[in-house]
């Protein structure tokens, strides 16, 4: 609710759609009536204050740790594993008691898992309409589970997903389909990271696959496609980066952008046509008053990289707005 007040659109964080896809301390579920409830305390907040706020369904894959579900194998399209040498990652991962672990040997979901887990998304939109979201936007990036069934290095299966490109999409396309019904399309948004080598991630037909799949997904009447074509969160190098400018030729609807934008970047991009808006992020931690700041030329205070992720509300409220600061002085 404090980065309400000037802003367009506050996406929440990516909130788990059932126990399996958990993998990360603290994150958020939307799978309980508790975790709508919760929920619906931040929402009323920041409608409060005239924003709409949509809510990122997520499920870790490969990414999420066994400790986090009772002990249970982690699930992704194939039986893989992440190489933690990519990107920096020392090969661990945070287990649920905090401690350093070895990233895990995933196995594939049987065929006959995917019809719950399509209602695990479903359940996860329906109980975010009743916390109050205006929608919601299916997390499909930065190496999760559907990103792990959309690309070919990590999709290796046999049937009806996987394979073709056509195959690797079916799952999420079935899963808008399902949330469809209880959002209508125009409330409901992707996430796609098409550069984005982040969990290992990154396929040499990436380019083949993520066009076919801009071009698939601008029939559905989404409110917005999202896509993180910025480099800054890393680059994996399979193919040529995957611009902007080319992706606006695949998706003629309403698109947004992220990664590493500033104000002057941001405008350059909408004005030329590239995108209809873009997503702040990093930036907008430490500025909760961001729109405002850009719209008054006032410097952009610098984030603590070390509270990106905290336990508590320190990086997350103790930033100070434009007028929290001058009362200071």
């Amino acid at each position: 609710a404090q980065r309400a007040e000037h802003t367009g659109l506050i996406i929440a964080e990516a909130t788990c759609v059932n126990l399996e896809g958990e993998g990360w301390v603290d994150s958020p579920g939307i799978y309980t009536p508790e975790h709508a409830a919760g929920w619906k305390k931040v929402v009323d907040a920041v409608k409060a204050k005239g924003c709409p706020m949509v809510l990122q369904l997520w499920h870790l894959g490969r990414a999420a740790h066994s400790s986090f579900m009772g002990g249970k194998q982690v699930v992704s399209a194939s039986a893989t594993k992440i190489d933690g040498s990519t990107f920096g990652n020392d090969g661990t991962t945070y287990a649920a008691d905090g401690t350093k672990q070895p990233w895990e040997e995933a196995r594939a979901l049987e065929t006959s898992e995917i019809p719950a887990l399509i209602e695990a998304y479903r359940r996860g939109a329906e109980l975010a309409k009743e916390a109050g979201f205006d929608g919601v936007e299916v997390h499909s990036a930065s190496g999760y589970l559907l990103d792990q069934f959309l690309q070919s290095s990590t999709n290796k299966r046999t049937d009806q997903y996987g394979g073709s490109k056509e195959n690797r999409l079916r799952l999420l396309t079935e899963i808008l389909d399902a949330v469809f019904t209880v959002f209508p399309a125009s409330r409901v948004a992707v996430r796609l990271s098409p550069n984005g080598g982040f969990n290992d991630m990154g396929s040499e037909d990436n380019i083949e696959t993520f066009t076919y799949a801009l071009q698939e997904l601008s029939k559905k009447g989404l409110g917005y496609m999202h896509v993180m074509d910025g480099l800054g969160f890393g680059f994996h190098k399979k193919t040529e980066a995957f611009t902007i400018e080319a992706m606006r030729k695949c998706y003629p609807g309403k698109l947004m952008c992220n990664v590493g934008y500033t104000r002057d970047s941001a405008e350059k991009v909408i004005s030329e046509g590239s995108a209809d808006c873009v997503a702040f992020g990093r930036p907008f931690i430490s500025n909760p008053d961001l729109a405002l700041r850009f719209a008054t030329d006032a410097p952009l205070a610098e984030s603590d990289a070390n509270t990106w992720f905290s336990h508590d509300d320190e990086g997350y409220a103790t930033y100070p707005t434009l007028a929290e600061a001058a009362k200071k002085q």
